[in-house]
């Protein structure tokens, strides 16, 4: 008490030196009450953002999958692609067209499901599996040698990591950390003639339940759990996340929480979340008088998912991805924008695409000029399975101006200079002599540079792909 009294003594002597101005009334008004900080609630929301956008992004890209509308199969089944992509195709952007894809959306909710391949019998094949969260659960297991001579037939059944049963024999059974997951198999084409051939060994994959498999029931439809609709949001998937608000974006997440528990385990962001009133499959109620915040820390969130981390590799004006990508592990930011630039990428042991869209000048690519990429003969892609370079427009579409799906790389014949080396020619124009022309858009233009089945040194920084010079 005694302590109390003598704190107060300062202030009642400042009120009565106040009393001649004031009357004392400045000592008895109503104490202005500070607004609470919402700096916290900025950050939050951006690194929830950062965190949340794969797993909000393969929740879009399901529902758009899955159904039995034009360009979608039921859950468990598999929908082939049998031709390649057509001239202007953009979705996905920067349509790859050295591989006919065959992909499924298998939900392991109530069963296992078993996914058989065949032989390929020396065709190349890359055969990946993706949680929600876009880690790369699985991939083929390719024959061995100098280059890659396609796969040996292998059965795996993807199963809850909680089930309890027995698989058939010869079946290598594969945990899966969210209930679905995005099967995705690609097999190398040539186009025209060759397409027969492909869509032989694409009948010969086979997505099925176990039950199914076994012959203990027959095939019956899975209820796809697809998210409540949005009538606001419209587009492809990616369009489709974007166009969202934090509260849209926030209630995805809430929603796909529950069969999709973070990879790995987060306490911390999850944290995050029920700071800012996100909680698996509840409703969500963002911190009221803070919609400036909110709005800021989602700009902040977009933002960062769209800009490429520092652990890109960079080189002459390229970019790709080095280790750590398709198993991300707590790096939040690679694995957010590899989902936004690459979606479905693997590991750097299933591919690694260089993109470049300025030459040696800094200037953009544009198919009035000519450009030559000149590879020295330890410069060549390193590749166990095969290379190839395509153009796209700015937007990342096959160019209508173009010859329909062309490309270059060591599977379209690509010719040697005598000393090893190899020089690609780039414009829209046909040069008169031009071993390897790539045609190119009219207009502003990126390139991509794919490898397939890549050696080590195209994802540990050793080995870097030349400069687009202008000529």
């Amino acid at each position: 008490m005694i302590k109390n009294r003598r704190e107060k003594f300062p202030f009642q002597l400042a009120c009565a030196a106040l009393a001649g101005i004031a009357f004392l009334t400045g000592c008895a008004s109503t104490p202005i009450v500070a607004p609470k900080p919402t700096g916290w609630i900025k950050d939050e929301v951006a690194d929830s953002y950062v965190f949340a956008y794969p797993l909000v992004l393969m929740g879009a890209s399901r529902d758009a999958a899955v159904g039995t509308g034009p360009g979608q199969a039921p859950v468990n089944t598999l929908r082939h692609a049998s031709a390649l992509p057509p001239v202007g195709a953009h979705n996905p952007p920067t349509p790859g067209i050295d591989t006919l894809d065959s992909t499924a959306w298998l939900d392991v909710g109530d069963e296992p499901v078993i996914v058989s391949l065949p032989t390929s019998a020396g065709r190349y094949i890359d055969a990946r599996a993706l949680d929600m969260w876009t880690n790369v659960l699985w991939s083929a297991e390719q024959q061995g040698g100098s280059r890659v001579s396609g796969i040996k037939a292998q059965t795996v059944a993807f199963a809850k990591p909680d089930w309890k049963g027995d698989l058939p024999k010869g079946v290598k059974r594969i945990d899966a950390p969210t209930r679905n997951i995005w099967l995705d198999v690609r097999i190398q084409s040539n186009g025209g003639r060759d397409l027969t051939a492909v869509r032989k060994l694409q009948r010969g994959i086979r997505v099925v339940p176990l039950s199914v498999y076994t012959g203990d029931a027959s095939a019956a439809s899975v209820a796809p759990r697809t998210m409540p609709a949005d009538a606001s949001v419209s587009g492809t998937p990616a369009e489709q996340v974007a166009a969202l608000d934090a509260k849209g974006f926030f209630d995805r997440l809430a929603w796909l929480l529950p069969d999709n528990p973070p990879s790995p385990a987060d306490p911390h962001a999850l944290k995050f979340l029920a700071d800012l009133g996100v909680k698996p499959d509840e409703a969500v109620e963002l911190p009221k008088s803070a919609s400036d915040a909110i709005a800021g820390g989602l700009a902040d969130g977009r933002a960062r998912v769209a800009t490429p981390p520092t652990n890109m590799l960079t080189a002459n004006g390229w970019s790709w991805f080095g280790e750590g990508v398709g198993n991300y592990g707590p790096d939040y930011a690679l694995r957010a924008y590899a989902s936004y630039a690459q979606p479905g990428i693997g590991t750097k042991d299933d591919e690694v695409r260089a993109n470049v869209a300025l030459d040696s000048d800094g200037h953009a690519l544009n198919g009035a000029n000519r450009y030559v990429m000149h590879f020295e003969p330890n410069q060549v892609p390193p590749v166990r399975g095969f290379w190839s370079i395509t153009a796209y427009t700015k937007d990342g579409a096959l160019g209508d101006s173009t010859p329909a799906r062309a490309s270059v790389g060591d599977k379209a014949g690509v010719r040697r200079n005598r000393d090893g080396s190899i020089d690609v020619t780039v414009s829209s124009a046909k040069p008169r002599k031009a071993s390897n022309w790539l045609p190119a858009p009219r207009g502003d233009f990126q390139l991509v540079l794919r490898l397939y089945a890549p050696k080590p040194e195209a994802s540990d920084g050793t080995w870097q792909p030349p400069a687009v010079v202008r000529q």
